[in-house]
């Protein structure tokens, strides 16, 4: 209870004033002071850190704004690559059925396929396929986020659709020079005499086996390869007279006789419409015509079955 004095003296003639208080009044002074100046400053540090949140929230308001907005447009092109990774799956399906390919992956057997899907609660973990009728991969989803499992999703099924094309591309390059190989037009323009089978022979009047067929044609005429190959064989022929054979690949040979002579060499590769001689009249022959042949592993087949075009000038 201690009493201390304050006195304040005016320089001019003036009432000085003074004030008595105690220790405990002074304590509580003090006290008070130091809790209003420590509360104001508190007051202003969070009323600036209220105001420094509130415009980072702002600004995250606004990010998270944009993102949704750029969220909604790579789902929209995740969609959009989906149907037409479906679309290209459906066309990889019917050129497998053109191509006579089984071996494609699981994704493009036929009856399954399917937009892909994103809609919210398809990919959250439910454990439910994200894509309808999707195949390899699906498993692939679950559990992740939805944007990172449908990217997994597309990546599998673009790489299974990019086997499934590099087959396709194998099997149509293997048919394509199958078919380039195979005899399928006529050697000459001309009129059929004499068809495979059995005949009278023109010599012996006696009936024998013709390998071939006969197409007159004018003496010199162009002789064509009917398919891609090898010419293996030129020059006289017992009984053809001069002669070309073209090796096809496959098991395939033709033979052109009675040539009055060959344009190509041993050796040389020839191409469909390619001319390997001339119209005439060599070796056991009548007159002028071409003997043709068509070979499958050396046995002789009927030509009619490998002439797509007509044997007539017109």
């Amino acid at each position: 209870m201690r009493e201390h004095t304050i006195i304040f003296v005016p320089h001019a003639r003036a009432k000085f004033r003074k004030w008595r208080f105690t220790t405990l009044q002074a304590s509580l002074l003090i006290g008070t002071l130091a809790t209003l100046t420590l509360g104001g400053v508190v007051a202003t540090i969070l009323y600036f850190d209220t105001t420094f949140d509130r415009r980072q929230l702002v600004e995250i308001q606004q990010e998270n704004a944009e993102l949704r907005q750029v969220n909604k447009g790579f789902e929209r092109s995740i969609r959009d690559f989906g149907g037409k990774l479906d679309e290209y799956q459906r066309q990889i399906q019917k050129l497998a059925i053109v191509a006579g390919v089984s071996e494609l992956s699981p994704a493009s057997d036929g009856g399954i396929g399917g937009p892909l899907s994103i809609e919210a609660g398809m990919l959250s973990g439910t454990g439910e396929t994200p894509v309808d009728g999707f195949g390899p991969g699906a498993e692939a989803g679950a559990g992740l986020d939805p944007m990172e499992g449908s990217l997994a999703l597309l990546e599998t099924w673009a790489d299974d659709l990019g086997h499934d094309m590099t087959v396709l591309q194998e099997r149509f390059d293997e048919r394509r020079l199958r078919i380039s190989r195979t005899p399928a037009i006529t050697p000459v323009k001309g009129l059929l005499t004499s068809g495979f089978g059995y005949r009278t022979d023109p010599f012996t009047k006696g009936r024998t086996f013709h390998g071939g067929i006969d197409i007159v044609a004018p003496r010199g005429k162009e002789v064509k390869t009917t398919g891609d190959g090898f010419v293996i064989k030129t020059g006289r022929v017992q009984g053809l007279g001069n002669a070309v054979y073209v090796a096809h690949g496959y098991g395939i040979t033709t033979r052109y006789g009675h040539l009055m002579k060959s344009t190509v060499e041993e050796g040389q590769r020839v191409k469909r419409g390619e001319v390997v001689g001339l119209v005439g009249n060599t070796g056991r022959s009548t007159g002028y015509h071409v003997h043709y042949e068509v070979r499958i592993d050396g046995r002789p087949m009927d030509p009619l079955g490998y002439i797509l075009d007509s044997t007539s000038p017109d």
